[in-house]
């Protein structure tokens, strides 16, 4: 697999899976209880981040949920992120991405400081989004868009949709050995199977992704509906249990990154399974 490199931390084959923490400045947001807009609460939230054991902290201005009306222009999107780079950048020592899929505003967060991109649509929502990662020259994590377009079960067209946003990156000249692939759990409303049994068989089938294209995995299931579905837990505030129950499953099958909203529950569950299965190891040797 191949290793990237985010400010020498490596990500990827047998590093540590990273705990990317979650700061959402959307007030659009599905879970409501975790989005911060007050200068003195997104600062606290870093830095509680951090301390708990985040080793990225992700920045997103605008909510992505596919079934919330979620449009607000470029230029507050810009004016909302920066807002929030601004306030932590000098005072925190991890790498910050930004959550976006527009190039005006992850070349602004970029310029600020920011040290990856982290574009949902795969480079399939603004045209200009691959270009400008290239000249940026920064790790990007990239999404599975629209895999309604493909035929197959969930894990093959999020393959299928991958490999289209990988030729764009690569006819962008963007660097191999900087992207990090996310199969966009609980994105996918395809017409032909239900929307949580989706998510489920992503989760079963990281290790499918891996194999196809031996790239870091970044998954983001934190508090998500289909948890909510399965467990008939309607308040995201509620969801944690399930949140790392999941983050279990998708450690198990070769996830490098799980994006939380809870950071030290989720690094504790993810340290435990991985010096369980270290000292299985060790025995059998």
């Amino acid at each position: 697999m191949k290793i990237v490199n985010l400010m020498g931390m490596k990500i990827g084959a047998n590093e540590p899976v990273r705990i990317q923490g979650v700061i959402n400045l959307s007030p659009e947001s599905f879970y409501k209880s975790s989005v911060k807009t007050d200068p003195g609460k997104i600062l606290q939230t870093a830095l509680q981040q951090v301390k708990a054991g985040a080793e990225i902290i992700d920045v997103g201005a605008k909510s992505t949920a596919p079934y919330l009306e979620n449009q607000i222009s470029a230029e507050e999107e810009t004016k909302r992120a920066l807002q929030g780079i601004n306030i932590i950048i000098n005072e925190i020592k991890k790498p910050i991405s930004i959550d976006t899929t527009r190039s005006v505003v992850a070349k602004a967060v970029i310029e600020a400081g920011a040290k990856m991109i982290n574009d949902i649509s795969g480079f399939n929502d603004d045209p200009e989004m691959a270009r400008v990662t290239a000249e940026l020259d920064v790790p990007v994590i990239i999404g599975a868009w629209n895999i309604n377009r493909f035929k197959g079960n969930p894990t093959k067209r999020v393959i299928t949709a991958l490999k289209e946003s990988l030729k764009i990156a690569e006819e962008a000249g963007i660097n191999p050995n900087k992207i990090i692939l996310d199969p966009d759990i609980g994105f996918h409303r395809i017409d032909d199977f239900k929307w949580y049994k989706i998510d489920a068989h992503l989760l079963m089938n990281i290790h499918q992704m891996i194999k196809a294209f031996n790239q870091p995995i970044c998954i983001g299931l934190s508090r998500k509906s289909f948890i909510g579905h399965i467990l008939d837990i309607k308040d995201p505030k509620e969801r944690l249990f399930g949140s790392l129950g999941a983050t279990s499953i998708a450690v198990l099958h070769g996830a490098n990154i799980i994006r939380t909203h809870d950071v030290k529950e989720t690094l504790e569950s993810v340290r435990i399974i991985e010096r369980i299965i270290s000292i299985g190891k060790e025995l059998e040797e």
